[in-house]
């Protein structure tokens, strides 16, 4: 079981944080089909200083998010503490600091894997958002800058000293994006080096067997999945011994997706043309796939998306020989 402070997550999967992903609606539908929890999309500390409209809206939940985890990022101590505070008034319940974005306008500023460069400011952040809010902090880290700076067991051991109640480690460097393999040791490593800090892995989670074979070969404590939930929340479901989704529930379940996406978008335009990502990632490995994604880009209304998706996934079928997870676009799904 994983605990964050006095909160107990009923499970040992999660869905990782992503850019333009972990939004409210997804965030809902992962948590329904068996998500233990569900981590907000990363947040800019500027942004919520600042109480900008944007930020705000990442900041919506619902009732059946709790704990309301809340990933933020910045790179100084003291921007970080207030806005956590800041976050802790909108709801948040349990804190992530983000030191694994590899997006060169996040790391820039120092923030994201950045911070893996300078592990005392590091552990100060944690540090200091944990005696400014009280609340559990954890953080997202991958195994260093690039293959010469691989220092996840110092950045580890120091987080771990500040007060970090979990880790979730993604065995890749910053050099290497999501390219070559998650080196599954990494993981093992920082579990064997822990203390009390709970320890989630996190990399190369496509299927339910990935998931629970990360948990037997590292010893982690959980498993947050990425990439292998794009476009398939029922992953979680699975992963408790559940069914697939027939065609009608996947059908329904896409359109509950991008009815809830369009309400918190607020406007029709920008929502639908956001969502045509989702609608490309739910048609992976069904049949049709790729005339699907050439019809979903061009899209424009409401009323044309949901006329595509009854046409499309009421009676889609699965293709076994669809290519794998490992070639979505991952532009919109960074973190």
């Amino acid at each position: 079981m994983i605990r964050l402070g006095p909160h107990s997550l009923p499970g040992r999967f999660l869905l990782a944080p992503m850019a333009g992903v972990s939004e409210q609606p997804f965030r809902v539908i992962a948590l329904r089909l068996g998500a233990a929890a569900c981590p907000t999309e990363l947040v800019s500390a500027q942004g919520l200083m600042r109480a900008n409209a944007r930020t705000a809206r990442y900041l919506r939940h619902a009732a059946v998010e709790r704990p309301f985890w809340v990933q933020i990022f910045g790179g100084e101590p003291e921007v970080m503490a207030r806005a956590a505070v800041m976050a802790k008034d909108f709801g948040a319940e349990v804190i992530d600091v983000n030191m694994g974005c590899p997006v060169k306008k996040v790391t820039k500023s120092g923030a994201g894997s950045a911070l893996l460069c300078d592990v005392p400011r590091a552990a100060e952040v944690v540090r200091a958002i944990a005696e400014a809010t009280r609340l559990p902090v954890t953080a997202k880290i991958r195994s260093g800058w690039d293959q010469a700076n691989r220092n996840y067991l110092e950045v580890a051991q120091a987080l771990e000293a500040a007060g970090c109640a979990a880790l979730a480690v993604h065995p890749r460097t910053r050099a290497q994006g999501y390219s070559g393999a998650a080196d599954w040791k990494v993981i093992s490593e920082v579990k064997r080096a822990a203390g009390r800090m709970q320890v989630i892995g996190n990399g190369d989670v496509r299927t339910p067997a990935d998931a629970r074979r990360m948990l037997e070969e590292t010893g982690c404590d959980g498993v947050m999945v990425g990439r292998g939930a794009l476009g398939n929340p029922w992953l979680f479901r699975e992963l408790e011994g559940g069914p697939a989704p027939t065609p009608k529930e996947r059908c329904e379940t896409v359109l509950e997706h991008f009815h809830a996406h369009a309400e918190l978008t607020g406007a029709e335009a920008p929502s639908v043309r956001a969502f045509r990502k989702h609608l490309a990632w739910y048609a992976r490995g069904l049949h049709g796939a790729a005339a699907f994604r050439a019809e979903a880009v061009r899209l424009e209304t409401a009323a044309e998306v949901e006329a595509a998706v009854r046409r499309f996934f009421a009676e889609a079928e699965s293709d076994a020989s669809a290519p794998s997870v490992d070639d979505l676009d991952l532009g919109a799904a960074l973190g």
